[in-house]
């Protein structure tokens, strides 16, 4: 693993915002950036000619020296980030949704963690999930950081709450323009085999959930997380139980972006990745799935008879 030089005391902070007709969100997510209470900070917004009012907003912030922005066609998201990782100049960088936020202090509770370990070089927290008007949905924790863990889905690294050490860029380059819909996962996979990676114990986004998220897109998502796992050579070369874990991942994701909303696919997929990795599913799990279609029939029936007694 990676042991990094030291950090400077007041390190600068990049934020990155790929952007593209987000312009009902983006002032909020610059908003959260500028009000941390961590400084230096630069957001460097790549926006790829969006057509609503996306560059309005970022007119609207005039001169702010904190704020720098561009607004041309691009090839999308993946493009867009690229880019952008060539103009971020900070020590320690995240990479923002534009419609997402940051929580408050955030970006001083990852600069912290950075400079307790030369050995980081990768943080996350958990994110909070909000409605397009940003009222909280849900609020869930995930479990410790692990390689395996990470594969398995019992953690995950939310790219709104990750931050990175910009060495990392030269250690393991940027997006995967082959994998569109799990480039963030893949970057993350390759900078934990390069260097320590800490998930802290607090929530430090708001992930916005709406009708025109990429999330939406679940059989693209399958098979692109699928091909990433298929063409990694850092996961080719681990020991076996990494490399099942790996397999095993491709089964799960199928089961958290069920495209048929089978109950019989998920408990299908969920038995083929307990044969590939036993800890992470067990028969019961597997029956809870087989029985939901019959517990569902009998619940809308009780329903009924209830509803005809009234």
């Amino acid at each position: 693993m990676k042991v990094f030089d030291p950090m400077s005391v007041s390190p600068t902070v990049s934020i990155l915002i790929p952007s593209y007709n987000q312009g009902r969100f983006i002032g909020e997510c610059i908003e959260s950036i500028l009000e941390q209470d961590y400084r230096p900070i630069r957001i460097h917004v790549v926006d790829g000619a969006s057509t609503d009012e996306t560059v309005d907003v970022l007119k609207s912030y005039g001169d702010q020296p904190e704020l720098d922005w561009v607004s041309e066609p691009d090839d999308g998201v993946v493009d867009a980030v690229n880019k952008g990782f060539c103009r971020v100049d900070g020590e320690i960088v995240g990479i923002q949704s534009s419609d997402d936020m940051y929580l408050p202090g955030a970006i001083r509770a990852a600069v912290d963690a950075f400079q307790s370990s030369s050995k980081i070089g990768l943080i996350y927290g958990d994110t909070l999930k909000v409605d397009a008007d940003g009222h909280e949905l849900l609020r869930q924790k995930t479990s410790d950081y692990s390689l395996k863990n990470l594969l398995t889905f019992r953690t995950w690294i939310p790219q709104p709450s990750a931050f990175f050490r910009r060495e990392m860029l030269t250690e393991c380059g940027g997006w995967d323009d082959s994998i569109p819909y799990a480039p963030d996962t893949d970057l993350w996979i390759r900078m934990a085999y390069r260097c320590e990676v800490k998930k802290l114990d607090r929530f430090l986004s708001q992930r916005r959930m709406h009708d025109a998220q990429r999330d939406t897109q679940g059989a693209k998502i399958i098979r692109d997380f699928s091909k990433m796992i298929d063409q990694s050579p850092d996961i080719a070369n681990s020991d076996p139980s990494i490399r099942r874990a790996a397999e095993a991942a491709k089964y799960l994701i199928q089961i958290r972006y069920n495209t048929d909303g089978g109950d019989w696919v998920n408990a299908w997929n969920l038995y083929r990745a307990g044969r590939l990795c036993p800890e992470i599913a067990d028969l019961q799990q597997v029956m809870h799935y087989l029985c939901l279609p019959s517990r569902r029939i009998l619940s809308r029936l009780k329903q009924t008879l209830l509803g005809n007694r009234n």
